[in-house]
């Protein structure tokens, strides 16, 4: 190749002989990196791998580079060849041979024929000087490195995690299936699709366009810098950690059924129990006071007897998923009836309570009289056994007896010249009076 206007001054046989030390090893690196290209995984993967979106863009523009790299590599090893031959003629090289060599080591010295190159469409070829050559290659090296790193980073990052976190969902969803939890039953089977349809057409669309799911680093130019977009993956991840931890409430409610029904029968019992006796106490206040409003007992409430029941049926059916809000809520009734029945019993037994505190009223007045001598005075006596045979009669009118207890109190203040009357009042009044 006889060039005779080179770029710049003739080079020297030292310059020459340094020249193509340098280019031999750029050569040896370049060939050595094109190989590792060829043989990477990545790009193995995408040059069998049915692709779509921009991956499928991509590589078709990355697949030319790449045989273009091959064609420029080709050009730049015979150029390379060429000038060893020239300089191998002679051991001290002739100026005609310098000139030629700095030519072809410093001139646009290497042409390629347009047909290898796509990107010369309408040209007939392509001319480089050698260094121009090798900086056009590491232009195209780097684009199509980037973007089969890139493809096989996804690849060998989001399918993996997918698959794995598939696994947990179908281990999940044998679990909701073994409590109840099923699409269309509970909110969490319908979850359980939703997530499975997600992930299946999300690892789909990362094996057919990879390259949809970078995120590239900002600043960065290096092959493959930045990292998998996990924002889906990491959503539904997110999804199926609510739904397990609804399964494990669900779980809980399993195993610790039976004891909050037979807790939830107990509390029942007891409210029945203390209806059952305020029922009884309103019989005896109705035998033993008289001219007095007993409220009403109400028997058991059917309805929470009928839940219960329910509840059993689910707990014998394994319908975990209806039985935890189920349980809930008995358990709050449960507890309200048992109040009632509580405060059933204390209004039903208040006539006799009342009696009660006007007999500790009345004997308290004459233990009081007795510490002053006066048990033996006549209208003491006399008031106090009309007001004993009104507590200790049977019906007891209350109403009556509390007034004879009065009348006793008055009179036992006037023999014991205490100031002022006693007054009616309430029970507390009452037990503070005779103290």
């Amino acid at each position: 190749m006889g060039v005779t206007d080179p770029a710049g001054p003739v080079m020297d046989r030292d310059e020459v002989d340094r020249a193509l030390a340098r280019l031999g090893q750029e050569h040896e690196a370049i060939e050595t990196s094109l190989l590792a290209l060829q043989d990477h995984a990545g790009r193995r993967l995408l040059e069998g791998a049915t692709l779509a979106g921009v991956t499928r863009e991509r590589w078709a523009a990355a697949d030319a580079s790449i045989t273009q790299l091959w064609a420029y590599f080709d050009a730049y090893t015979a150029a390379l060849r060429s000038a060893r031959e020239i300089r191998a003629r002679r051991r001290w090289s002739s100026r005609e041979d310098l000139v030629e060599l700095t030519g072809l080591l410093r001139g646009a010295s290497v042409t390629v024929p347009g047909g290898a190159v796509p990107a010369s469409a309408g040209r007939l070829s392509e001319t480089f000087s050698l260094s121009g050559l090798v900086d056009r290659m590491n232009e195209l090296y780097a684009s199509s490195l980037d973007l089969v790193v890139t493809a096989d980073a996804v690849w060998s990052a989001l399918p993996a995690r997918i698959d794995l976190l598939a696994a947990e969902l179908q281990r999940t969803r044998t679990l909701a299936h073994s409590v109840g939890v099923r699409p269309g039953e509970h909110p969490a089977g319908d979850d359980l699709e939703r997530i499975t349809r997600t992930l299946t057409r999300l690892r789909e669309d990362v094996v057919l366009d990879p390259l949809a799911f970078w995120v590239p680093a900002a600043g960065s130019s290096a092959p493959g810098g930045g990292r998998p977009d996990t924002t889906v993956y990491d959503r539904e991840a997110r999804a199926l950690e609510d739904v397990r931890r609804e399964i494990d409430a669900v779980l809980t409610v399993r195993q610790d059924a039976e004891a909050r029904l037979i807790r939830l029968r107990d509390v029942l019992s007891r409210a029945d129990r203390t209806l059952a006796e305020a029922r009884t106490a309103r019989g005896e206040v109705l035998a033993k006071i008289a001219a007095t409003e007993v409220p009403v007992v109400s028997g058991p409430p059917t309805a929470l007897q009928e839940q219960l029941a329910t509840a059993a049926d689910y707990r014998r059916q394994a319908q975990w998923h209806r039985l935890s809000p189920l349980l809930e809520s008995l358990e709050q009734k449960a507890e309200d009836e048992l109040l009632r029945a509580r405060e059933s019993l204390t209004a039903v037994t208040a006539p006799l309570a009342v009696r009660a505190e006007l007999r500790g009223r009345l004997d308290a007045y004459k233990a009081k009289v007795a510490r002053h001598g006066m048990a033996e005075d006549p209208l003491l006596v006399e008031r106090y056994d009309a007001a004993r045979r009104m507590l200790w009669s049977a019906p007891c009118d209350l109403r009556v007896a509390e007034q004879a207890v009065l009348r006793y109190q008055q009179a036992a203040a006037e023999q014991l010249g205490t100031p002022g009357v006693p007054h009616q009042g309430g029970p507390e009044d009452r037990r503070s009076e005779s103290s």
